[in-house]
């Protein structure tokens, strides 16, 4: 079917993003990935071709374009490529929308320059060891002193945690004994600032160049002016966010879905089994064709969900609906495509394999499933 979600300018972005993938990316990509990292200097060339600020206000030298789909450009042509650029997504699409929303006056001027330019990248540590979906039971700490607070805890799962210049780390800073949720502020963390240091990037089934740190905090002294936004109103602050980084995971799982179908199409055809096409079975004609009406579905709802973002009404539940619909869609469908596959799909140097274990998380972090089915349910008033 054909997408109306996009502009002209849009699309002139997503050739600019294209050619750099081409020329930046793929020559030196096998290279991150066996080294487990994307270099922190990919960032500032990010910035100087304007890919990485469009969001940014025009003052501080960004694109001021406040428009999410840029953002879904970048995912597209990132998955149609087969690449992940570290912890971009998450800077971008996560934690860079708190900046822009809750920085006051001096932290613009101190901050919004950087971000515009690639020479500040960012992370956001919310999860700990034992405390995942659940902010409320957070347990680091800062406690207020003179014109500073005192922080201390550690953190996990800290996606472009080992890259990052600011840090956005959720901290308790006041006990509120009848409300789990209140006493919880964010305060931006700077590299360098004494007592915070960045443990062991952290192994996972995927996503091999995104780096995945844990973080921890000794007494690091955060001036009280790196606070961002009300203190003690992490909670509510973060929730108003929570909508656009479920529809950025739904983003990138129906991209690296469509590359997987396009992958497959490509392979059965060229793929000889006793003695004629693997495309000339009715088998795999039936099973590409279900995976082709599946995504044309989830791109549906997707692109409804992106255009409700761009018009400021996207709802939580119907965020958490298409983050559960299009990453589920994505299980199943790269899982069919492997399938297709043989025994090449089930061998790392195979694009197919890497986005089948990419894949797998994208039903966990942002919200687990069962998290967006709560959600969902809640808003149906069960």
């Amino acid at each position: 079917m054909r997408r109306t979600l996009f502009d002209e300018v849009h699309e002139d972005f997503r050739l600019l993003v294209r050619d750099f993938i081409a020329g930046e990316v793929l020559p030196h990509y096998e290279q991150w990935r066996a080294a487990g990292l994307v270099p922190r200097e990919l960032f500032t060339q990010l910035g100087k071709v304007g890919i990485i600020g469009t969001a940014v206000p025009e003052q501080y030298g960004g694109g001021g374009q406040d428009d999410y789909r840029f953002n879904v450009v970048i995912q597209e042509e990132c998955a149609r490529a087969c690449v992940t650029l570290g912890g971009l997504r998450t800077h971008l699409d996560v934690v860079v929308p708190y900046f822009l929303a809750f920085a006051d006056d001096e932290q613009r001027a101190r901050w919004f320059p950087g971000l515009a330019s690639g020479e500040l990248y960012t992370a956001i540590a919310m999860s700990e060891p034992g405390v995942g979906s659940d902010l409320a039971g957070i347990t680091t700490r800062a406690v207020a002193d003179g014109d500073d607070y005192v922080l201390n805890g550690a953190k996990t799962f800290i996606t472009g945690g080992y890259h990052a210049d600011l840090v956005v780390v959720v901290a308790r800073t006041s006990a509120e004994p009848d409300d789990r949720r209140g006493g919880l502020s964010l305060l931006v963390v700077e590299k360098g600032m004494p007592g915070f240091s960045v443990g062991r990037r952290l192994e996972k089934i995927g996503l091999t160049t995104q780096d995945t740190v844990e973080l921890s905090f000794d007494d690091v002294r955060v001036p009280a002016a790196n606070v961002l936004g009300a203190p003690g109103e992490a909670f509510s602050l973060l929730g108003r966010n929570l909508a656009q980084e479920r529809l950025a995971i739904a983003v990138g799982a129906v991209a690296q879905a469509r590359t997987a179908l396009d992958l497959t199409v490509g392979y059965v055809r060229d793929r000889t089994v006793f003695g004629q096409s693997l495309a000339r079975f009715q088998n795999t004609k039936f099973e590409l064709a279900a995976v082709s009406a599946e995504l044309q579905a989830a791109q549906a709802l997707l692109d409804a969900a992106v255009a409700a973002r761009v018009a400021g009404e996207l709802t939580g539940a119907d965020a958490a609906a298409t983050k559960l619909f299009c990453t589920e869609v994505q299980g199943r469908s790269i899982d069919r495509c492997l399938q297709l596959h043989g025994g090449y799909g089930y061998i790392l140097e195979s694009p197919i394999a890497r986005l089948y274990a990419d894949a797998r998380v994208t039903r966990i972090y942002g919200g687990t499933s069962e998290v967006m089915k709560t959600i969902i349910s809640k808003s149906l008033g069960l």
